[in-house]
């Protein structure tokens, strides 16, 4: 039984290839040219395929002879709307149009985002029927992503999964958060008191994987993962300081204006470089939203998937591994 696997060098990616390595399943990974596969090439029983999510053709013959599909392949940041939606949205159909042409999958995996949810307004998960609301063009992106997965439901065994904030070893994003506490500055933006959902990284590779496992659970089901407790953004950061031995002596809170001006610099830098920054304008919509929270009382239920490391220790772990790699 081999599983495809998109975005295996990326961050969620390599964990979820490593799990699967260390129970012995093998493992095709979809590479580029140009991505650095030094991680996934220490892993045994993991093949690597070059293909494109560009390339229907290249795709389709990465997926012969595999039981069952992951797309984790993505972009969280883009140089423009479009990018987003070639990759993200577009790259999805491709990766349907690759499955369906195979014809025997036992289960194809999107992995999505809770920004597809969109915030929640009161500090509660929404309902699992809640209508979309993404607030930014990375969610409509997933959205378009999920849409898709959705109307094949009925040709493909589909399930996808929606993660929150996803942090642990070998993560670059968070990163800057443990830095903030280290250095005793940390600006932030919106609220101390807004509720944060957050997930290990091994806890959701192993949602993947026991969705995946999951045979019976209907085609189209969707599932939000967490590690079980919601806590505040001001909670988190305790928990950073405590893995880190060190407090913040200034939390500075950053007016919306001010970090839009941020970002207008920030976009500008990517124009001329023409690269894609984390910081746009179109970024502060998440970033100010009162809350981000979700519940995985039902992928527990029906994937029998239960996670195992809450955030205080997760932040240990992460923390742990950031020194030792010389990342803090």
């Amino acid at each position: 039984m081999t599983i495809l696997l998109t975005g295996g060098t990326g961050f969620l990616g390599s964990h979820i290839a490593e799990q699967l390595s260390q129970r012995g399943t093998p493992v095709r990974a979809v590479v580029r040219s140009s991505s650095d596969t030094r991680f996934l090439r220490s892993l045994p029983g993991v093949e690597l395929v070059n293909a494109s999510l560009d390339d229907v053709d290249s795709l389709a013959s990465a997926m012969e002879g595999v039981s069952s599909v992951i797309h984790g392949a993505g972009v969280v940041k883009a140089r423009s709307t479009a990018e987003f939606h070639r990759v993200n949205a577009l790259g999805t159909v491709h990766m349907l149009e690759a499955a369906k042409r195979h014809g025997q999958l036992s289960r194809f995996v999107l992995v999505s985002s809770l920004t597809v949810a969109g915030p929640s307004p009161d500090g509660k998960p929404l309902p699992a029927d809640a209508p979309p609301n993404p607030v930014t063009h990375y969610g409509r992106s997933k959205l378009a992503a999920e849409r898709a997965a959705l109307a094949a439901k009925d040709q493909i065994p589909i399930t996808i999964i929606r993660p929150p904030m996803i942090y642990g070893p070998r993560d670059v994003e968070v990163l800057v958060f443990f830095k903030s506490v280290r250095y005793g500055v940390l600006p932030y933006m919106g609220s101390k008191a807004r509720g944060v959902s957050a997930i290990f990284a091994g806890d959701c590779a192993a949602a993947c994987i026991a969705a995946v496992d999951k045979a019976d659970v209907p085609s189209g089901r969707i599932y939000t993962v967490d590690d079980g407790r919601t806590e505040t953004f001001g909670e988190l950061v305790e928990h950073i300081e405590s893995a880190l031995g060190k407090r913040t002596w200034l939390r500075l809170p950053v007016p919306r204006q001010v970090l839009e001006v941020a970002a207008l610099g920030s976009e500008a830098v990517g124009r001329l470089s023409n690269k894609a920054v984390m910081l746009t304008r179109d970024k502060c919509n998440e970033l100010y939203a009162p809350h981000w929270v979700c519940d995985s009382l039902d992928a527990q239920r029906d994937l029998g998937w239960t996670p195992k490391v809450p955030f205080d220790r997760g932040a240990r772990i992460t923390a742990e591994w950031y020194r030792k790699q010389g990342w803090l």
